[in-house]
């Protein structure tokens, strides 16, 4: 059984504050090849595209296109706030190593 990823309400009212919804965008995030691990996460704020897995919370949206899930399946897509900075992030249960920059992974 696949489960889809899931979206803390702390990120999603990041998305809130940032106004994402008001401008008819969404936080998408895909996996791409390459990156210093293998794989790579883009994270950006984009259009819905038919097809889209979309996760909805707090009035605002999360994308991910069929090509990514199965990368994605049961992950964590949150928000961090720390002193090197504030990013959103993927805990990834399926990544078997990742790489310090926070991006990169290896299945």
């Amino acid at each position: 059984m696949h489960l889809p990823p899931k979206v803390t309400s702390r990120a999603f009212e990041r998305l809130a504050e940032i106004g994402a919804a008001d401008n008819g965008q969404a936080l998408r995030i895909a996996v791409e090849g390459g990156g210093c691990s293998g794989f790579q996460y883009e994270i950006k704020l984009d259009t819905p595209d038919e097809g889209d897995l979309i996760l909805e919370g707090n009035g605002q949206k999360v994308l991910i296109d069929t090509a990514s899930l199965p990368f994605l399946e049961n992950a964590e897509i949150d928000f961090s706030q720390e002193l090197i900075g504030a990013r959103f992030v993927v805990n990834n249960p399926n990544a078997s190593s990742s790489c310090g920059c926070g991006t990169s992974f290896s299945m």
